[in-house]
C-alpha cells in the first residue's frame, strides 16, 4: 500500500487534480477528496478508500516516513541517486530505500536477473537500475544463459519524457535537447 508521497513543488489541490484526470489512463473512476494534507481516494470500481499523506520536503531527512507508516520508500527524483544521499529517507523513518535509477554506489538488482542476491540483513538501500536495464537485463541473461552472449550493442527507442520539449525552445545543457521531441531523434543516456 502507498501510504505516503513526497513533492515539494506540487500544490496537494493540483496534484489530486493530475490524479483525477490523467492524459494517459484517462478519468479516475472514483473520487479524490483533500483531507488536512492528506489525499483520500475512492476507487468506484472496488468500493475501497485509501488514504496517502502527503509531504512538501525538499530534504529527505524532513520527511516523516515513520510516522506516516511508510516502511519502503522509493527514490525516484533523480537526485538522491548515492548512498550517502539516499540514505537521509532513513532518518525520517524509513526502514528500507529503492533508488529508481542507476546508483554509482549502491547494491543493483533487476528482477529475473540478479534479485535473488538481495540481503535483506545487510541492504537498506538498493538502485532498481534504469528502465532501459530493466527491458535489456532479462532477456540478455536468458540468451547468455543459453547460447552464451560475447558481445552486444543496444540503441534504445524511448518515448517522450517530461523532460522533453514538446517544441522547439532554449536549453541549458545541450542544444540538440531544444529540439521538439516529436519531431525529431535527439541522443540521450539512459
Amino acid at each position: 500500500n502507498v501510504v505516503a508521497v513526497n513533492d515539494p513543488f506540487l500544490d496537494l489541490k493540483y496534484m489530486a487534480y493530475l490524479f483525477k484526470y490523467d492524459s494517459t489512463h484517462g478519468r479516475f473512476k472514483g473520487d479524490v477528496k483533500l483531507l488536512d494534507g492528506k489525499l483520500e481516494i475512492h476507487s468506484a470500481v472496488s468500493n475501497a478508500t485509501h488514504t496517502i499523506q502527503v509531504f512538501t520536503e525538499m530534504k529527505p531527512e524532513a520527511i516523516k516516513w515513520g510516522s506516516a507508516g511508510a516502511d519502503y520508500v522509493v527514490e525516484s527524483t533523480g537526485v538522491f541517486t548515492k548512498m550517502e544521499k539516499a540514505k537521509a529517507h532513513l532518518a525520517g523513518g524509513a526502514k528500507k530505500v529503492v533508488i529508481s535509477a542507476p546508483s554509482e554506489d549502491a547494491p543493483m538488482l533487476v528482477m529475473g536477473v540478479n534479485h535473488t542476491t538481495y540481503d535483506p540483513k545487510n541492504y537498506t538501500i538498493v538502485s532498481n537500475a534504469s528502465c532501459t536495464t530493466n527491458g535489456l537485463a532479462p532477456l540478455a541473461k536468458v540468451i547468455h544463459d543459453n547460447f552464451g552472449i560475447i558481445e552486444g550493442l543496444m540503441t534504445t527507442v524511448h518515448a517522450t519524457t517530461a523532460t522533453q520539449k514538446t517544441v522547439d525552445g532554449p536549453s541549458g545543457k545541450h542544444w540538440r535537447d531544444g529540439r521538439g521531441a516529436q519531431q525529431n531523434i535527439i541522443p540521450a543516456s539512459t
